[in-house]
């Protein structure tokens, strides 16, 4: 059987992508949560149904060949023409049924998200919604793979995700700023405060937590190029709520969003690390999926273009 009557499995066309984005094997089965082997196999059986090598294996990271990155934009607009024309069908078959789909991060989902969307369906009738409430890095793969139409997440120009560096819609909806904070004592002074001559204990963000891009990505301009090696990061998560509740057991300082943590430092509970410094602002943003969407998620957008 040649190429050209091979059957097209379409989660190989996902692999690809993925694939095509990561420049490793094993990082990208993982996020495709497929064995490697098997999607190693995807790969192949792609590669032989284009009748071409798409990928240079003896390349590392894993290189795109002159085909593969033919293939690439074609590909990209043939699953968004399929994303629409599935959407499109749906709308038609049940307007009323079409749902939103968020993707929110964990903070944003416990502090901004019920706020906003109340003031949103004062305005728009918004139908069934769905929300998945995760790190930033799993949030950008649910957008990636097509699997909600919008991402809520924290934003800041000199740490471009990868939904920024794919070019997806985004608006700018409000804004936070990232405080360190630590427990207080008995006379609301913090137990651990920057800029006091020794290494402070820091409560710090994982790799998949986008506050803790933004914090690695600015915190040599913002601070001092010596900044990093300073600190002394005792614990690390990537949820901003845990850090909360260790920098309230007195654990550390940890740099968190106001909007997590402003009754804390109104009730005392928590103290200003910095002395009122060592902040840094950042965006709310939310974005959205490139291809047309259910005519209510096109709806939000649209309101949402209108009142910034």
């Amino acid at each position: 059987m040649g190429p050209g009557n091979r059957p097209l499995d379409l989660e190989w066309l996902e692999d690809f992508l993925a694939l095509a984005e990561s420049g490793n094997f094993s990082r990208a089965a993982q996020a495709r949560s497929i064995a490697q082997p098997a999607f190693s196999r995807h790969i192949r059986s792609l590669e032989e149904w284009v009748g071409v090598d798409l990928f240079d294996r003896s390349a590392h990271p894993t290189a795109l060949t002159a085909a593969g990155k033919r293939f690439q934009p074609l590909l990209q607009e043939v699953l968004a023409g399929l994303q629409a024309a599935r959407i499109k069908a749906r709308a038609a078959h049940d307007l009323d049924a079409a749902s939103l789909s968020f993707a929110a991060t964990h903070v944003l989902s416990l502090t901004f998200f019920p706020r906003w969307l109340g003031t949103v369906e004062s305005r728009l009738h918004t139908g069934p919604i769905q929300t998945v409430s995760d790190s930033s890095y799993a949030c950008e793969d649910l957008m990636l793979q097509r699997r909600v139409q919008f991402v809520l997440c924290h934003g800041h120009a000199g740490a471009p995700g990868r939904l920024d560096e794919a070019q997806y819609p985004v608006q700018r909806l409000s804004e936070d700023v990232l405080v360190p904070v630590s427990a207080a004592d008995a006379k609301g002074a913090p137990l651990h405060v920057l800029g006091a001559g020794r290494s402070p204990a820091v409560l710090a963000y994982s790799e998949a937590s986008g506050l803790g891009r933004i914090m690695r990505a600015i915190q040599d301009s913002e601070f001092g190029k010596d900044f990093a090696a300073s600190l002394s990061i005792v614990f690390t998560a990537h949820h901003a709520a845990l850090l909360r509740t260790m920098a309230l057991e007195g654990r550390g300082l940890a740099w968190l969003p106001m909007s997590l943590v402003a009754e804390d430092l109104r009730s005392g509970a928590l103290a200003d690390a910095g002395a009122g410094g060592w902040r840094v602002p950042v965006d709310i943003r939310l974005y959205r999926q490139q291809a047309q969407m259910a005519p209510v998620a096109e709806a939000l957008w649209t309101l949402v273009s209108e009142t910034r």
